[in-house]
């Protein structure tokens, strides 16, 4: 990533017009010894400065932070994103799980959510999310734009629509290549791509994440169709950081979609022995041909990625 540079600082100035004095003075000089002295003093100076602009440099991309939350909530999906005062959330699990996500929240200090993503509306992703919507204060909730024949007739789903028009949070279907800026970094929804599926996992909205020179991509419960889409389309996938597809099921995280996310690190997110046999034995098999670094809220609880746009600081609830 190209640093941002900040302007000089006082000091910085100072310093820069002491090398064009001392410079000066050496070209005005007679002496052959006076002007070694001089020019020494004039690289000693430089070097300085040069230190002191990289320092400020590296400062304004460190200093600047984000962290991702995989949120343990059992069999299901939720996942804080925060950046200054910007906080994200991507689904919230199943109702069952609202008082643990909202407690967790409450944590973090989170009163507001300036966006809120249903990635697809099934109860183990948006069960719960009446209950978000009621409790926290809300700049906008992004979901997919369903056909009419899919649109579910489900209690949760209904009353998320009726807190939704209760509090009169902006409502927005997710469009294909917007940018919504988190913080300094950038999300940027590379999902869906179809208007008629007749598989609500394949609606999923996705988004990949970007934060200097590190990235992060999520696909909710994407399966093969809605992935080969992502890839044909030539979408940003190549990511540091995968939430891996629908809990580690086999109907996602295909050989190809894994080779253009080439992921450095992968977290599933799934619950203690679950029913569904998540993650599946050629889902972790695949995994491993990328990396060894895969984390599993099953396993490890929580998980948190920092990232100061160059390096990541993990920590998990559990080792």
């Amino acid at each position: 990533m190209a640093k941002e540079s900040k302007g000089l600082t006082s000091e910085q100035k100072k310093l820069l017009q002491n090398i064009g004095q001392q410079f000066q003075k050496g070209k005005n000089e007679k002496n052959g010894f006076k002007k070694i002295i001089i020019f020494g003093t004039v690289l000693i100076l430089a070097a300085i400065l040069g230190y002191s602009l990289l320092n400020s440099q590296q400062t304004a991309v460190t200093g600047d932070k984000i962290a991702v939350h995989y949120i343990d909530i059992g069999q299901g999906d939720s996942i804080l994103i925060t950046s200054g005062d910007v906080n994200m959330l991507i689904d919230c699990g199943e109702k069952s799980e609202s008082a643990k996500l909202i407690n967790y929240l409450n944590n973090c200090g989170i009163q507001r959510l300036d966006y809120v993503i249903g990635t697809h509306p099934h109860s183990d992703h948006m069960g719960g999310m009446s209950e978000i919507v009621k409790t926290f204060d809300i700049g906008e909730c992004i979901i997919p734009e369903l056909h009419s024949s899919d649109i579910p007739n489900t209690v949760y789903y209904e009353k998320f629509l009726d807190a939704i028009a209760e509090k009169n949070v902006k409502l927005s279907y997710a469009e294909l290549g917007r940018n919504i800026n988190i913080g300094s970094s950038v999300g940027t929804i590379i999902a869906p791509h179809s208007p008629d599926y007749g598989n609500l996992n394949n609606y999923s909205v996705g988004l990949f994440l970007k934060h200097g020179n590190n990235s992060f991509i999520f696909t909710g419960d994407a399966e093969k169709q809605a992935e080969k889409e992502m890839i044909d389309a030539g979408v940003m996938l190549d990511a540091d950081v995968y939430k891996v597809g629908h809990h580690g099921s086999d109907t996602s995280s295909s050989p190809e979609f894994l080779e253009a996310v080439s992921p450095e690190y992968a977290v599933i997110s799934c619950g203690a022995g679950n029913s569904y046999g998540h993650p599946k034995d050629i889902t972790m098999e695949n995994l491993s041909k990328y990396t060894d670094k895969i984390y599993r809220t099953d396993l490890q609880g929580t998980i948190i990625f920092e990232s100061d746009g160059n390096d990541y600081v993990i920590k998990t609830e559990r080792n």
